[in-house]
Formats: structure tokens, C-alpha cells, sequence
């Protein structure tokens, strides 16, 4: 099966796009598409992710559960939506928990594409949502494909650091060699976790990870 996606990617997953279940979620999508149905983000963003974050170059994944579903949110990365779209709630309280750690002003900017850039994989579990129905697609194949993902960054990268936020991001530890990489856990930045995402030190924790192996650490202002 052809899948259009950045190719040491495609290299590296060729054997999940092969698989049957995978042909599957293919014609899932196509047929609701064919009966109408508003599916986010929009197909040549489902795998931007990938496209702006090569395997060589992942330093950081932020893991989230499924796309945002309401109009013109979801692009493909985890928590981010385009320049000029609100900020969604658990977005305002990462932003604020960067700013508490880091002493730094964010511009208000909501698109995360240059972190993407600097080796963050914003991955989510489930890449593909119906249009007003959370979570709606967590059961066509989806996180199978993505445990294979997260699988192949243990096995294929090394010192990586893992930013899992809520419990279901923190049930996908065990596919993590924690010898190799850095898992770090914390409450869901939601405002239904009343807080308890703050002072979790993440971002800063990053950056001394990635510079004690001599890497450039992540430039998280926007």
C-alpha cells in the first residue's frame, strides 16, 4: 500500500502499512469521506507530524490522545492548532506551565510547528477524528499503528525523552525502553485535572536531558 509520509518513516513503518489492518483503516476513512462525513485534520495533514519530524531527528515525543474536532483545529500535531485559532484550554495551561519554568513570555502563537521542527514528534494516539464526535476513530486501527510507532523510536533512536501527560498517554510506557530513554510522567494539562499538570518541570528537564548528551536543547518559545 502507497502512503504518502516523510520517507525514513515510511521506511520504518512499511510493514504496518502492509498489514491488513492498516488496509482496513484506509478504506474506513475513504468510505465515510464517500458518504459525507467531516473527518479532521484534513487528509494531507494526517501524517504531518511525521513529514516535519524525521526518525533521525526525533529528540522529544509529546503524546496526546486524538485530534481536536471542532472546525479548523486539528493539523496533525498533538496539542497544536493553526496561528489565528483560539487556544484550546489544555494548550493555554502548557503555555503557561513553559512560562513558569522558563522565565520566558510566549507571543500567543498556537501553531507548534517549530518545535516539530527541532526534533518534537507531537504525536497523537489516534490520527483521524469525525467533525464534532471526540475519540470517534479510536477504535478503526489507529493505536496500532501509533504503539508501532512509539516502538519504533525505542528501538531505533536513543535518548529520547518522553513526555507522557494523563493516564492514558502513561499506559504507553511499557512500549518505552527506559533503558535508553528518559519517561517523563505527569498529569494531563487539561483543566480537568485541576491543575495538577503545573510544576511538572518537563520542559526544562528536556533541556538538561538533551544537553547532557550533548544535543541542542529545545527552543519551546514561540
Amino acid at each position: 500500500m502507497e502512503v504518502r509520509i516523510e520517507n525514513t518513516w515510511k521506511q520504518a513503518l512499511q510493514e504496518e502499512f502492509d498489514k491488513p489492518y492498516f488496509a482496513e483503516l484506509v478504506s474506513f476513512l475513504h468510505a465515510s469521506k464517500d458518504a459525507g462525513t467531516r473527518i479532521y485534520p484534513p487528509g494531507g495533514q494526517i501524517f504531518k507530524a511525521f513529514d516535519l519530524t524525521p526518525l533521525p531527528e526525533v529528540k522529544v515525543v509529546i503524546l496526546g490522545q486524538d485530534p481536536y474536532h471542532g472546525p479548523g483545529q486539528a493539523m496533525g500535531l498533538s496539542f497544536s492548532v493553526p496561528d489565528g485559532i483560539p487556544a484550546p484550554p489544555s494548550l493555554k495551561n502548557i503555555f503557561k506551565e513553559i512560562e513558569d519554568e522558563l522565565g520566558v513570555r510566549m507571543s500567543g502563537r498556537t501553531n507548534l510547528e517549530s518545535w516539530a521542527r527541532q526534533g518534537v514528534l507531537l504525536l497523537n494516539a489516534i490520527l483521524t477524528v469525525e467533525a464534532g464526535k471526540a475519540a470517534s476513530h479510536s477504535a478503526i486501527g489507529w493505536q496500532t499503528f501509533t504503539d508501532a510507532v512509539i516502538k519504533c523510536i525505542s528501538d531505533n533512536c536513543s535518548g529520547v525523552v518522553f513526555m507522557l501527560w494523563g493516564n492514558f498517554a502513561r499506559s504507553k510506557k511499557d512500549l518505552i525502553d527506559s533503558g535508553k530513554h528518559f519517561v517523563l510522567e505527569a498529569a494531563h494539562p487539561s483543566p480537568l485535572a485541576r491543575g495538577a499538570f503545573f510544576g511538572c518541570g518537563h520542559f526544562a528537564t528536556a533541556g538538561r536531558l538533551l544537553e547532557a548528551q550533548g544535543r541542542a536543547p529545545i527552543d519551546w518559545k514561540l
